[in-house]
C-alpha cells in the first residue's frame, strides 16, 4: 500500500502589513528589513485564531479534491500557536469542517512542525488503517510577537497551508530524517508558564515578558548552518538519491539569507530553493504547506509530475528535520 498526496490548499488572512507599515511604531526601514531578511511585507491577522485559519485552508483542500469532510480519517495539525491549551486546535478545525469521522491531534515542533506532522501522518497510513488525512501547517504568530520587539516583529506572519494523503497503489514518500535537540531549547522560546498555585514557591519572574516569543538569532543561525545541510545530506542518501535528483527544496521560510547559506553550504543551486518569504514573512510551521500550495497554484508543480521535493524544518525546541517526496 503506498501514500499519495493528492491535494494541496492554503489560506491566507486578507490584511497585509508592508515594511512601510511597520516603521509607524518601530525604528526600522523598508531597506533595513529587506537587506537583512529578504521580506517585503506579511499577512497578519485581524481576528481569525488558529483554528479559523486552518478550517479555511483546510475546506479549500476539500472542494479542489471534491469530497465531503467526513471521508476524512485523521487531522493533524502543526502549530506552535495554537487557540488554546485545551481543546486542541485540530479538534476546532474538524467542528468547523465537519469531519465528524476522523480523529485529531496537534503537534508542535515549531518551525519543523509540518515536516514532523508529515511524518507521523505518513507512518499512520503505513499501518493500513486509515485512507484518508488531512495534515495541515497553521499559525497566528502575531499573537505572540512583541510589537516592540524590531528583532522579531519584522520576521513573522500569519497564514496556514495543507495537504490530503490517500491510500494508494503508488507511494511519493522517499525518505525521512528527524531530529531534535532538547539542550539548546532557549534559543527560541514563546509562551512561558510557571507552576502558579497557592503551594508553589513564590518567584520575582517577570512572567508577562515571557509570554512573547524570544529569539537568539545568532544562536538560530549557527544551528541551522550546522544542522540543516546535514540533515539535507542525509535524507538524499537515504532515499538512494544524489544532490542532483533533486528537483525543488521547499524549506522553512525563516530568513532568505538562511536560505542562501544552506544553498551554499549544500551545494545545491539556489535557483532549486522555493521562496515565497518577500510576500509572507516566517510563517512557522505554515510556512512549507503554504508554499507548496502556492507551487502547485500556479503551475511550478504538478501532483504526478514526478519531480522529487525535498521538505526542511527547523526552528524551536531545537527540532529540524527532512523529508523527500516524489510528487
Amino acid at each position: 500500500m503506498g501514500i499519495k498526496i493528492t491535494t494541496t490548499g492554503h489560506y491566507l488572512p486578507p490584511h497585509i502589513v508592508s515594511n512601510h507599515d511597520l516603521t509607524a511604531f518601530l525604528d526600522t526601514s523598508d531597506e533595513w528589513i529587506k537587506k537583512r531578511t529578504g521580506i517585503s511585507q506579511r499577512y497578519i491577522s485581524t481576528g481569525e485564531n488558529t483554528s479559523e485559519l486552518a478550517a479555511k485552508a483546510a475546506n479549500v483542500i476539500l472542494e479542489k479534491r471534491g469530497i465531503s469532510s467526513e471521508e476524512i480519517d485523521f487531522i493533524i495539525l502543526a502549530t506552535m500557536t495554537p487557540d488554546a491549551s485545551s481543546p486542541s486546535t485540530a479538534c476546532l478545525v474538524q467542528e468547523k469542517i465537519g469531519a465528524t469521522n476522523a480523529f485529531c491531534f496537534d503537534i508542535n515542533a515549531a518551525c519543523s512542525g509540518f515536516v514532523y506532522a508529515l511524518s507521523t501522518a505518513c507512518h499512520l497510513m503505513r499501518s493500513g488503517m486509515y485512507k484518508k488525512g488531512l495534515v495541515l501547517g497553521a499559525e497566528t504568530m502575531s499573537k505572540i510577537v512583541n510589537w516592540e520587539d524590531r528583532s522579531t516583529a519584522v520576521l513573522f506572519g500569519d497564514g496556514a497551508g495543507g495537504l490530503l494523503l490517500e491510500e494508494s497503489e503508488t507511494d511519493h514518500f522517499v525518505a525521512e530524517d528527524l531530529h531534535s535537540d532538547g539542550s539548546r531549547f532557549i534559543a527560541l522560546t514563546a509562551d512561558d508558564k510557571k507552576v502558579t498555585n497557592p503551594f508553589a514557591a513564590a518567584t520575582d519572574d517577570v512572567v508577562t515578558a515571557k509570554q512573547y516569543l524570544q529569539m537568539d538569532g545568532r544562536g538560530i543561525f549557527d544551528f541551522v548552518i550546522r544542522s540543516v545541510p546535514k540533515t539535507i545530506t542525509d535524507v538524499v542518501a537515504k532515499g538512494n538519491l544524489v544532490k542532483e535528483d533533486i528537483d525543488w527544496v521547499v524549506a522553512h521560510q525563516a530568513n532568505i539569507r538562511l536560505l542562501e547559506a544552506i544553498s551554499k553550504k549544500v551545494k545545491l543551486p539556489l535557483s532549486k530553493f522555493a521562496s515565497n518569504i518577500a510576500e509572507t514573512g516566517n510563517t512557522s510551521a505554515a510556512s512549507i504547506p503554504v508554499l507548496l500550495s502556492q507551487m502547485v497554484d500556479s503551475g511550478q508543480v504538478a501532483i504526478g509530475d514526478g519531480s522529487h521535493i525535498l521538505f526542511t524544518g527547523f526552528g524551536g525546541g531545537l527540532t529540524w528535520g527532512s523529508i523527500i517526496i516524489k510528487l
